[in-house]
Protein backbone atom coordinates (compact mmCIF):
# COMPACT_ATOMS: atom_id res chain seq x y z
CA UNK A 1 0.00 0.00 0.00
CA UNK A 2 1.39 3.36 -1.05
CA UNK A 3 1.73 6.24 1.83
CA UNK A 4 -1.41 8.30 0.13
CA UNK A 5 -3.46 5.28 0.71
CA UNK A 6 -2.82 5.25 4.21
CA UNK A 7 -4.68 8.33 5.08
CA UNK A 8 -7.22 8.64 1.70
CA UNK A 9 -8.18 4.43 2.05
CA UNK A 10 -10.69 4.73 5.17
CA UNK A 11 -11.99 8.36 4.58
CA UNK A 12 -13.16 7.28 1.59
CA UNK A 13 -14.96 3.94 2.15
CA UNK A 14 -17.41 6.53 4.66
CA UNK A 15 -17.31 9.32 1.80
CA UNK A 16 -15.18 11.19 3.16
CA UNK A 17 -11.87 13.29 2.33
CA UNK A 18 -9.22 13.34 4.35
CA UNK A 19 -9.53 16.64 5.66
CA UNK A 20 -13.65 15.99 6.37
CA UNK A 21 -12.75 12.70 8.03
CA UNK A 22 -10.02 14.63 10.46
CA UNK A 23 -11.91 17.74 11.33
CA UNK A 24 -15.15 14.70 12.04
CA UNK A 25 -13.25 11.95 14.10
CA UNK A 26 -11.41 14.97 15.90
CA UNK A 27 -14.84 16.31 16.43
CA UNK A 28 -15.86 12.49 17.66
CA UNK A 29 -12.80 12.46 19.99
CA UNK A 30 -13.60 15.67 21.57
CA UNK A 31 -16.92 14.71 22.38
CA UNK A 32 -16.11 11.25 23.97
CA UNK A 33 -13.60 13.40 25.99
CA UNK A 34 -16.38 15.18 27.42
CA UNK A 35 -18.80 13.01 27.82
CA UNK A 36 -16.47 10.79 29.41
CA UNK A 37 -14.75 13.93 32.60
CA UNK A 38 -19.07 14.38 32.72
CA UNK A 39 -19.24 10.55 33.68
CA UNK A 40 -16.37 10.51 35.51
CA UNK A 41 -17.83 13.68 38.16
CA UNK A 42 -21.36 11.54 37.40
CA UNK A 43 -19.60 8.79 39.58
CA UNK A 44 -18.20 10.73 42.32
CA UNK A 45 -21.31 12.98 42.57
CA UNK A 46 -24.33 10.68 40.78
CA UNK A 47 -26.64 13.96 40.87
CA UNK A 48 -24.96 15.31 38.58
CA UNK A 49 -25.02 14.71 34.62
CA UNK A 50 -27.23 11.76 34.75
CA UNK A 51 -27.91 11.52 31.48
CA UNK A 52 -24.53 12.94 29.83
CA UNK A 53 -22.92 9.79 29.05
CA UNK A 54 -25.91 7.93 27.58
CA UNK A 55 -26.99 11.11 25.54
CA UNK A 56 -23.47 11.11 24.32
CA UNK A 57 -23.65 7.87 22.92
CA UNK A 58 -27.04 7.89 21.50
CA UNK A 59 -25.81 11.20 19.08
CA UNK A 60 -22.66 9.78 18.26
CA UNK A 61 -24.32 6.34 17.08
CA UNK A 62 -26.49 8.61 15.56
CA UNK A 63 -24.16 11.06 13.60
CA UNK A 64 -21.92 7.59 12.76
CA UNK A 65 -25.28 5.92 11.06
CA UNK A 66 -25.90 8.84 8.78
CA UNK A 67 -22.30 9.22 7.85
CA UNK A 68 -22.72 5.11 6.89
CA UNK A 69 -26.47 5.55 5.14
CA UNK A 70 -24.76 8.68 3.33
CA UNK A 71 -21.45 6.34 1.63
CA UNK A 72 -23.21 3.65 1.07
CA UNK A 73 -25.85 6.01 -0.70
CA UNK A 74 -22.95 7.54 -2.59
CA UNK A 75 -20.81 4.21 -3.59
CA UNK A 76 -22.07 2.21 -7.09
CA UNK A 77 -24.01 -0.46 -7.13
CA UNK A 78 -22.44 -3.90 -6.57
CA UNK A 79 -19.27 -1.88 -5.06
CA UNK A 80 -17.29 -3.44 -2.03
CA UNK A 81 -18.16 -2.48 1.08
CA UNK A 82 -15.64 -2.11 4.29
CA UNK A 83 -18.21 -0.95 6.30
CA UNK A 84 -19.94 -4.51 6.18
CA UNK A 85 -16.94 -5.61 8.04
CA UNK A 86 -16.59 -2.81 9.99
CA UNK A 87 -18.94 -3.69 13.17
CA UNK A 88 -21.12 -1.98 15.40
Amino acid sequence: MNFHRLFTEHPESVGETYGEHLVRAWWFGGRMVVAGFACMLHALLPFIFVHTGSEAIDELHARMQATRRRAAASRPPGGASQLASAGE
